[in-house]
């Protein structure tokens, strides 16, 4: 029997205004379909004119400017309509959904969503429920004493995985694929037996640990940060907050 990590993955990835998933915007993003390893990946690319001004430093990042969004970006409101299909799409088809840190993409699109659609990234996902397998979370679990930063492409180094061109939302998302691939395959005695279900619910706790933990180091060290440990989507705001 074929183990989840050698079989169908999607993979989701954004870039973004900025890193506020309540007040900041996307900009780009893809989804990556591959059927097995070394299967010829199925991409699908957005660009969108978010309709405020792109500052410098995530410019600085991504490489996409106010211009290049305005005559090349598509508005919003439909982007977020076919996004939130596509990926409504993959969860009734079962595909697991590979998303490097989960509760910032997929809570940035919530917001979009509710912005430009006054509708949310739950009511598409009424009729089957996104299996996510984030590498960040899986990674700090399964390795938790190794040092170091483990960002994406960090993890692509440690688990000898090509990122062709970093921040660029297709290549990211297809990297955090081959990442969690080879995720499965170094743990593959104490991950083949779990189906992606059982991991969805598991990497929901483990992130609050993680997220907990952070917060603790953080009032050790005096920094004023708030950790959230909602995990693979933030709840959004009340109206008072």
């Amino acid at each position: 029997m074929t183990s989840w990590y050698e079989g169908p993955l999607a993979a989701f990835d954004t870039e973004t205004t900025g890193v506020d998933v309540e007040t900041d915007r996307i900009v780009s993003a893809a989804l990556v379909v591959q059927e097995a390893p070394g299967h010829r990946p199925r991409v699908s690319r957005w660009l969108v004119n978010p309709g405020v001004p792109v500052p410098e430093g995530a410019t600085a990042v991504h490489g996409l400017t106010d211009e290049h969004l305005q005559r090349n970006g598509r508005w919003p409101a439909p982007v977020m309509y076919e996004i939130a299909e596509i990926l409504g799409e993959q969860a009734s088809a079962g595909r697991p959904l590979v998303v490097m840190n989960a509760p910032f993409d997929l809570t940035l699109l919530d917001r979009e969503l509710r912005r430009h659609r006054a509708s949310t990234l739950g009511h598409w996902l009424e009729q089957a429920p996104l299996r996510v397998l984030d590498p960040r979370v899986l990674d700090k679990h399964l390795d938790r004493y190794r040092k170091g930063r483990r960002t994406l492409t960090d993890l692509c180094g440690h688990y000898e995985v090509t990122l062709a061109e970093a921040h660029d939302a297709a290549a990211d998302a297809l990297a955090a694929l081959e990442v969690v691939r080879a995720l499965g395959r170094r743990f593959a005695a104490r991950l083949e037996r779990l189906s992606p279900a059982e991991l969805h619910a598991l990497q929901t706790s483990w992130h609050a640990a993680q997220a907990r933990g952070l917060q603790a180091w953080f009032a050790r060290s005096g920094t004023p940060e708030t950790v959230d440990t909602s995990w693979p989507l933030r709840p959004a705001l009340s109206a008072a907050a």
